[in-house]
């Protein structure tokens, strides 16, 4: 099994770390091993920094310095600052705020035909705009309900009203508008609650 070849950026890397830890064998195992891993970190995050990236490895050696100086520097009690400084690595992207908004095309339909097409098309016209909000995201399950709650009972109040007339033998004009308004009043207010929505969530 033929094992392929290391990059000459890595070479660079490994030569150098190699280097280091001849140079630090006199150093305690904790200074030891805490600058191997600093080194190593750095040589990293140099890689990859935020600001001026260096994607060379034989740069970012320059920039460390000899071996020999950071083994003095650990002897002498600390680390180059410059090796010590945070890595620069890039932060993760601030969050994104939601966008509030206050619906589309779809939920100011779904309204219009809860409202003036309730009493264009009573019965057919809310129930298709309650199957319009019930689809979009704008509104919250309690406010859909609510509005469902009230279209279907204003229709199912219209449909008593109707059969309580016709038993009674009421069938004018006035008794035609009461059943009418029933009918419609509810997605009415059905409307006004999803409208209300709307504006709460683009406030």
């Amino acid at each position: 099994m033929t094992t392929a070849p290391l990059a000459h950026t890595d070479v660079i890397v490994l030569d150098y770390l190699a280097a280091l830890w001849a140079q630090s064998d006199d150093l305690s195992p904790e200074q030891r091993d805490e600058l191997m891993n600093t080194v190593a970190d750095y040589i990293a995050a140099r890689r990859v920094a935020a600001v001026d990236p260096l994607e060379d490895a034989a740069s970012i050696v320059r920039r460390l310095g000899p071996p020999e100086d950071l083994v003095a520097a650990v002897r002498r009690g600390a680390l180059p600052a410059h090796v010590r400084l945070p890595a620069l690595i890039p932060p993760p992207p601030p969050p994104v705020p939601s966008v509030r908004t206050g619906g589309g095309a779809a939920e100011y339909t779904a309204i219009g035909m809860l409202t003036a097409g309730a009493f264009v098309l009573p019965v057919i016209s809310p129930f298709a705009g309650m199957l319009l909000a019930t689809a979009s995201p704008h509104w919250t399950p309690a406010q859909k309900t609510a509005a469902w709650t009230v279209t279907v009972g204003s229709v199912a109040a219209g449909f008593m009203l109707t059969v309580l007339l016709s038993a009674m033998a009421f069938g004018g004009a006035f008794d035609l508008l009461l059943i009418y308004l029933a009918m419609c009043m509810g997605s009415l207010f059905a409307g006004g609650v999803l409208l209300a929505g709307l504006r709460l969530r683009s406030s």
